[in-house]
């Protein structure tokens, strides 16, 4: 069986934290400094690097859970994490409805229950609730808890493959991967339509992350710092980033064969589409490249704000998504200048390092308190939460 590291790895709470910033970002409408995240220079965006990382990160915590205590220990605590996480969602639900609504009702403008996908719920707010609760029904920026409760509902049975058949249990997460395409698997919404990201593809990511974690990264290592490796990588940045720009300035459409169009469009979110897996993988080797494991500045206080929201994924994840709602309703009714936009989201990053820093404060003072620390209770040993 693979032996799980303890050893803390501040890479993943740092670009963890760089992720929950960037999906922030992304989630205002209409956001001038959205024009900084990568979703708009390639396939591939944060959503990308979260499912990852925490694939990799859970790994290491229950991994360790199971190799000490067991299958049905280990088992357990995932659902325990996943019943975590799915109150976190109802009680995100409950808050950023109530957000919606009141500025709705309190403006006079129907149409933020629009934008934000709750029209529905005004008009059948008893079966839209259940629906929720059944996690068809996902206002705007609220899916991406939901693919993370069905990937770890299902985790346990691949982390027991993991530690004893690395190998196979990725080649069983492909198998879905293909199956999805072939039968066109996905979880159905409410009140139509499937679901934005369907877990049947997103697993892929999140196992590979957890295969990487335990072992793979290592047996990966020849070709992760092979320069042919990295060349590549940036080879298919340049390309997915000239791709990009044709979204924008259409006039450059014109330089891409017709064939290269037909042979990628359309670039599938909802499905992880190979271009967007293959552009993240090109970000992460580059990554891993420049920035290696025990680089120095990752202990500095530059650093420390993204860290530091990493480490506390849950809770600053929550709080972006009713930050972002604020900020779309600041641009609409207060003003929508850009330097408006850059204040807004550096007033919200700024909110979510506080909140960060006060939940790390806290857990301080707890483990300050009498008696001995259970061992239950540390951290994840990869970096932050699982």
């Amino acid at each position: 069986m693979i032996k799980v590291s303890t050893e803390r790895d501040l890479r993943l709470d740092l670009f963890r934290g760089l992720a929950l910033w960037l999906i922030f970002l992304d989630h205002i409408p209409s956001n001038a400094v959205s024009w900084i995240t990568i979703r708009n220079y390639g396939f591939s965006d944060a959503t990308e690097i979260f499912v990852f990382i925490s694939g990799y990160t859970a790994a290491f915590v229950y991994g360790r859970a199971m190799q000490a205590h067991g299958f049905v220990v280990a088992a357990a605590r995932v659902l325990k994490r996943a019943w975590q996480i799915y109150v976190a969602h109802v009680f995100l639900f409950a808050i950023y409805l109530a957000e919606i609504a009141y500025v709705a009702n309190s403006f006079e403008n129907p149409l933020y229950t629009e934008e934000m996908g709750m029209l529905d719920f005004m008009k059948n707010p008893d079966v839209t609730i259940m629906q929720a609760l059944l996690l068809k029904f996902k206002p705007v920026n609220m899916d991406v808890l939901p693919l993370y409760i069905m990937l770890l509902l299902w985790f346990a049975p691949i982390l027991w493959l993991l530690l004893r058949a690395p190998s196979a249990a990725l080649i069983v997460s492909a198998g879905f991967y293909a199956l999805m395409w072939r039968f066109d698997w996905n979880l159905p919404a409410y009140p139509s339509g499937t679901w934005v990201f369907n877990p049947f593809a997103w697993q892929l990511l999140f196992v590979f992350g957890a295969w990487c974690a335990l072992g793979g990264a290592q047996r990966l290592a020849r070709w992760i710092n092979s320069r042919v490796t990295i060349g590549l990588a940036v080879a298919y940045l340049v390309f997915a980033f000239s791709i990009a720009m044709t979204w924008y300035f259409p006039r450059l459409g014109a330089f891409v064969p017709k064939f290269v169009g037909e042979a990628i469009y359309p670039i599938d979110q909802t499905n992880l589409d190979v271009l967007r897996i293959l552009h993240f993988l090109s970000l992460a080797l580059i990554t891993i490249w420049f920035v290696p494991r025990d680089w120095p500045a990752l202990k500095s206080r530059a650093f420390w704000p993204a860290i530091v929201c990493g480490q506390h994924s849950l809770g600053i994840f929550c709080l972006g998504v009713f930050l972002s709602f604020a900020g779309h309703f600041v641009f609409t009714e207060v003003s929508n200048r850009v330097l408006t936009h850059v204040i807004v989201s550096a007033l919200g990053i700024v909110i979510m390092v506080a909140a960060a820093a006060l939940i790390s404060w806290y857990r301080v003072i707890e483990r300050q308190g009498p008696g001995p620390r259970p061992p239950s209770s540390k951290p994840g040993y990869a970096g932050g939460e699982a």
